[in-house]
Parts: C-alpha cells; sequence; structure tokens
C-alpha cells in the first residue's frame, strides 16, 4: 500500500477498507507493511504524545475489524509507564497481530505485539533516536534475547514475524530468522518500509531465498510504496512484494510502485514449492528512470505543486529535468525559460526553444544582460564609508564575481518571477558530479524546489537522456545537440560550447574519483587516491575506463587536481550542499542526512602528506 506518512487516520481508513475486501473474499491472513499506520520517516514527530494517541487509536480500530480474519500490521508500540533512553515515552517499531479482535503477542513476550530486534542506524536510519528495540528490552528484564524471540500462535498458523531489519542480519549478532524457526514458526512474515536504491532488490533476491531454503520455512515479504523524507533528503518505496517459498522460490507480488495485493495460498513448513526459481538482475536505467519519475510525481502531490518551471540552457541538465516533467504534467502546466546573457552561443538558444517545440509545452526567453550590467554598475566601483563617512574601501566585481552574479540573476531574479506569475515552481537541476564539489552557484542554480536528478553523477545524467529518448518518448526529445556539445556554463569567453570549451572537471574520470569519496562502502580519501596512483591500480579502483596517465603530465599536476576538488567537497562544496534544495535519492549515499556532513575544512592524514612528499 502507499503509506502516507504522518497521517494515521488515512492509512487506517484505507486499510480497513482493504481488510473488509480481503474479508468477504475468505482470505484468513492479512499483511500490511511496517509502519503501515504511521508511516516510517517522520522526524521527530515520534515526539508528539498526541500524535502517538491518535496511532494507537487507529490500531484498536483495525484490531476491531479482524474478525473471522487474522490482521498484521505495522505501528507504534506504546508503553505509557515506561521511557526511552531519552526520557520520553517509551516506543517500540512493533508489528500487531489481531484475531478475533484481539491483540496476540509472541509466546512469553511482555506486550501483545512484536517488537523490533535490529533497529538500523545507518544511511537514513535512525531507529535508536525513538524506538527501544527488544535487545535492550530483554537486557532490562534480565531475559536472553531468544526467548523473547518467539512466534505468534494463531489459528492458522505459528507465525514467525519480523520488521525489516531483523531478515538483514549478517552484520549482527543474533538472527531472529534463525530464533523464530528453532522456537517452531511455521510461517516467516518480513514486513518493510524499505527505500528503492538501486539494485537493493537485487542483494535481497540473493539472500532472502537462501535463508528460507536452509531453514525449510516459507517468507512473506511485504513493504510499502509511496515517498517519505526525512527534510533533505526525497526516498522512494518501490513496494516490491513477494513471497518466499521453502525452497529458495519466488513468487512475485503487485508490478514496482505499484499498490496492490499478491493473494495465494502458502504450504506451511517443508512444504511444496509454489514459487519459481530466482533470477538475478541488476538494475538498469530503466528502473532509475522510472523512480525518478515516480519521486517527482508523488513529491508534488505532497506539495500541492501542479505547476513547474524549468530554467533551460541548451545543456543535458535542464534538457534531462525538462523531459521527466513532461512525463508528469500537462504541457500548458510546464513552462522552460532561456535566459541567454553575453556569453550565451546561439547554438544553445535553439537547443532549449528545440527542447520546448517538441515538448509541446510554453517557452520564454528573458535575456539578462541589462540586469547583470545594472548589478555591475550598482558594486563596481561602490565606496564603502566609515561611520564619519571616510571612504574606506572602494569594491570591485572581477569577471569570476559576475559569473556568479548571472547564475544568482537567472534563479533568484527571474525564475523566482516567472515561477510565482505561472503559478508554480522552479526546479534545480544540479547533478551529484556538481553538488559534490560545489560546482554550482550558491542561491543562483542551486536554488529550486527539488532537486531531481543529484543523486546522478554526470555520465549517468547522458545516460538517462538516451534512455528517455530510446524508451519513453521513442523519439529524439531531448536534440542531439544537448548530447554532443561540451558541458558548459557559458558565463565566460573560457566557456564556449562553439568552440569546444567547457567545465573544468573530465566527467567520466572525475564522477568515478568522486564516487569514491561518496558511495564506495570503505569511502576513499586522497590518502587512498595517491597510494592507487603511485602503485599503478587507481582506473581499476575507481572502475575507470580511461588511462589515468593520458590526462596528466606529471605527479604534480595529479595532486593539484586531487586537492583541487577534494578541496571544494570538504569546504565550499559542503556549505553549499546545506542550503540546497532536497535531493530525490535513487542510489546509496544521497546528499542530506543519506551522507551526514559536518562542516570542519579540508583534511589530510599524515599518510597523505609522507606520499605527496615522497612522490614529489
Amino acid at each position: 500500500m502507499d503509506v502516507l506518512p504522518g497521517r494515521p487516520v488515512e492509512n487506517t481508513a484505507r486499510m480497513l477498507q482493504h481488510i473488509a475486501q480481503a474479508r468477504s473474499e475468505g482470505i484468513a491472513l492479512m499483511v500490511f507493511p511496517e509502519m503501515a499506520v504511521p508511516g516510517y520517516l517522520l522526524g521527530d514527530e515520534w515526539e508528539r504524545p498526541s500524535f502517538l494517541r491518535d496511532c494507537e487509536r487507529c490500531g484498536h480500530d483495525l484490531r476491531q475489524a479482524a474478525q473471522d480474519i487474522i490482521v498484521v500490521f505495522g505501528s507504534v508500540g506504546l508503553d505509557w509507564n515506561k521511557q526511552n533512553e531519552d526520557g520520553r515515552v517509551r516506543k517500540y517499531n512493533a508489528l500487531f497481530v489481531a484475531e478475533q479482535q484481539i491483540f496476540l503477542g509472541p509466546e512469553g513476550g511482555p506486550y501483545p505485539f512484536v517488537i523490533k530486534t535490529l533497529l538500523p542506524n545507518y544511511r537514513i536510519f535512525d531507529d535508536s533516536r525513538y524506538f527501544h528495540d527488544l535487545r535492550k528490552l530483554a537486557l532490562e528484564l534480565n531475559r536472553p534475547v531468544k526467548d523473547l524471540l518467539t512466534p505468534v500462535r494463531t489459528r492458522a498458523a505459528a507465525l514467525g514475524c519480523m520488521l525489516c531489519e531483523d531478515a538483514w542480519d549478517m552484520d549482527y549478532g543474533i538472527s531472529p530468522l534463525t530464533a523464530l524457526v528453532d522456537a517452531g514458526a511455521d510461517l516467516l512474515i518480513n514486513a518493510s518500509s524499505s527505500p528503492y536504491t538501486l539494485n537493493k532488490n537485487n542483494k535481497r533476491q540473493r539472500v532472502f531465498p537462501g535463508r528460507c531454503e536452509r531453514l525449510k520455512r516459507p517468507l512473506l515479504y511485504v513493504n510499502n510504496v509511496g515517498i517519505q523524507n526525512n527534510g533533505k533528503t526525497i526516498f522512494t518505496f518501490d513496494g516490491s512484494s513477494c513471497a518466499y517459498d521453502s525452497h529458495g522460490h519466488v513468487l512475485p507480488g503487485p508490478p514496482p510502485f505499484e499498490e496492490g495485493a499478491l493473494t495465494l495460498d502458502v504450504p506451511l513448513g517443508d512444504g511444496k514449492a509454489f514459487g519459481a526459481p530466482v533470477t538475478l538482475e541488476n538494475d538498469t536505467m530503466a528502473n532509475m528512470a522510472r523512480a525518478l519519475e515516480y519521486g517527482t510525481r508523488r513529491f508534488m502531490d505532497v506539495c500541492g505543486i501542479s505547476r513547474v518551471t524549468v530554467g533551460v540552457s541548451g545543456g543535458i541538465d535542464s534538457a534531462v529535468v525538462a523531459a521527466i516533467y513532461g512525463r508528469i504534467l500537462a504541457p500548458d502546466d510546464l513552462l522552460l525559460v532561456n535566459m541567454p546573457g553575453t556569453y550565451t552561443s546561439g547554438t544553445t538558444r535553439s537547443l532549449a526553444r528545440a527542447l520546448a517545440e517538441r515538448l509541446g509545452c510554453g517557452f520564454a526567453e528573458i535575456p539578462i544582460e541589462e540586469s547583470a550590467a545594472l548589478t555591475h554598475r550598482q558594486v563596481d566601483g561602490l565606496a564603502v564609508l566609515s561611520g564619519e563617512g571616510r571612504v574606506q574601501r572602494t569594491l570591485r566585481l572581477s569577471d569570476f564575481n559576475m559569473e556568479n552574479v548571472q547564475a544568482r540573476d537567472r534563479s533568484s531574479r527571474v525564475l523566482a518571477a516567472v515561477a510565482s506569475a505561472f503559478g508554480g515552481v522552479f526546479t534545480c537541476n544540479a547533478n551529484k558530479s556538481e553538488a559534490t564539489v560545489g560546482y554550482t552557484t550558491l542561491y543562483g542554480d542551486l536554488g529550486g524546489y527539488l532537486a531531481n536528478i543529484a543523486d546522478l553523477w554526470k555520465t549517468e545524467v547522458y545516460a538517462l537522456a538516451r534512455y528517455l529518448n530510446e524508451h519513453i518518448y521513442a523519439d529524439m526529445l531531448i536534440p542531439q545537440g544537448s548530447l554532443d556539445i561540451p558541458p558548459s556554463a557559458e558565463l565566460s569567453p573560457a566557456q564556449s560550447v562553439d568552440q569546444g570549451l567547457g567545465d573544468p572537471l573530465v566527467y567520466p574520470y572525475h564522477d568515478r574519483l568522486f564516487k569514491s569519496w561518496v558511495e564506495r562502502w570503505d569511502r576513499s580519501t586522497p590518502e587512498d587516491n595517491l597510494r592507487w596512483f603511485m602503485e599503478g591500480r587507481l582506473a581499476e579502483e575507481l572502475g575507470y575506463d580511461g588511462n589515468v596517465a593520458d590526462m596528466f603530465d606529471s605527479p604534480a599536476a595529479f595532486i593539484d587536481d586531487l586537492e583541487r576538488w577534494w578541496g571544494l567537497y570538504q569546504g565550499m562544496g559542503l556549505a553549499k550542499r546545506i542550503q540546497a534544495p532536497p535531493i530525490l535519492a535513487v542510489k546509496r549515499r544521497a546528499f542530506g542526512f543519506d551522507h551526514r556532513e559536518s562542516q570542519m575544512g579540508p583534511r589530510y592524514t599524515r599518510a597523505y602528506q609522507e606520499l605527496k612528499a615522497q612522490l614529489l
């Protein structure tokens, strides 16, 4: 189901409708996702007692509906007589099992609900901030954890109930799955609220079937769809619910990102196979495109947005963003705006117009030379006076300053005003490469209500553009010229696309370098990069297809480049990311609260300094 975060009453009303339908069809057991009543990523909404009471009342409504049907659903479990470690009321991430209008708890457990054992505290998750877990409860009760990992006995079966992380127990000291089977569970249930991440389903299909085959038990995996966020990062939920039989086969449920139900007869214990052998597939650009479109559409729904303005430069980033909104909005609700400056080429202006024509949406061209010149006249040469009226200094706007003036004029002045007049919002078209090192202007092209491609490296933006043309629009919607011209801000004579001049980033290489800092599981630093360079294996470690030696004429040039971008990544780039719009996450380590950062300035290890001295 599409779980609406922070909307327990609405979620419960829809769940009650589903329960009534299932009862009329003679269903014996119905399972909803983790936190189906309140939603999962709610920030500090968990600290409001009135919200908790609302969730509790909704749970009792569902309990009363569990007549002639067993209903399993996720919500917050409450013990109003105990405290969490923060001094607030005791809360559990819980799974409720209702039968004949009664809540049933695990055998020998202290509560009429199942408590999550393993609370994730990585990436976006911060569960121990809000919830007490089963391991802490066992310590408090002076009982072994396994004594509390017991099935819920119903008339239909002994249900081995778990919540999400409890089945991903590879890095923990206890396996809830194994403990539940050892305690006599006939059927395993994993209720999840697991955000979409590129290739996460591939990993699940490698892990869960093996567990079911080893333990000789079937498992129902139930996940939600929809979007949720933690303020700075927007996450999509793809569902991908399914059932695994005791032979490690899988029976898929509704298509990804779609609500629906999987209804089946489950042979208990080590019964006959009902699924098909698992086929492992990596996610493709099709999966990423679907997640981006879905997340953008749903975030617009949440924010009540029906009209969008996109600043289009003729380049690839703005073209891809416009193409995504072209899938979501009617042509009358999408407006593309080109804002040529002194150094804007006729080539990119024509590409911007061609994109709008192919989308069939509105188009406007608003030159910025005059307003940028006005700012220059107002500020350049401006006398700064002391309190006594004495001239302390005279301000000057350099050519570099004027590049930023142009970028800010486009977003803060033109796009903001046009979007307001159009009755909507304007977009942020930044990609992950730019966000990593701050190759974007604060209050300029970093502005916008949502950065929906900012989890894609520049090379991935190009791949997405080709996919959209070939498979979604089945036409050259994004002009070939936007794919061919060098990426360029066109803010100075040194950025002329007609002369093949563009950004200082060499994207295939720098994408891979930045990815090693941001997305690599054991995240690298210049110490690792420099060691790999000295050992001749940098390209291999980065997954770069080119020859690194061809890019730099000396070790000193390599070090200069490495320190330039690392300094920006940990310096001004970080300062800009903190003020950036929310980012739509589709991969591991999206900026925001998935990639948590502290402003400490650029830093280098002692080993790096030693390697640098050795090389130079």
